[in-house]
């Protein structure tokens, strides 16, 4: 017998495109009617999950400013992901090329 929480993580794991660093950053964010400061737990080239109170839902884009290597990135995601009262998972739209970059460089290795 499966676990539901453990095939929901399988399943989310399974439609990831890039391997997922460990980083611990502040994350800003606005959008989904909601603005304020978020915990990033790990991030890769697609997408992050961040810790947060607040209730954002599935759906909702966000601006996002990640402080990399002494600058701010500034991206723009969708929460594909939620749980209420404790954070949501984001999908980076198309990043910029210097975005990109940045990311590439200063990501921990998984």
């Amino acid at each position: 017998m499966v676990d539901e929480d453990q095939s929901e993580e399988v399943a989310i794991d399974e439609r990831r495109h890039y391997d997922r660093s460990r980083l611990l950053v502040e994350v800003h964010f606005e959008g989904g009617e909601a603005t304020g400061v978020a915990s990033a737990q790990d991030m890769s080239l697609g997408g992050l999950y961040m810790s947060t109170q607040a209730d954002i839902a599935v759906g909702a884009t966000l601006d996002l400013r990640i402080p990399l290597a002494g600058q701010h990135v500034v991206v723009k995601g969708d929460v594909v992901y939620s749980n209420p009262g404790h954070g949501v998972g984001v999908r980076f739209h198309r990043l910029s090329n210097e975005a990109r970059e940045v990311m590439e460089r200063e990501l921990p290795k998984p």
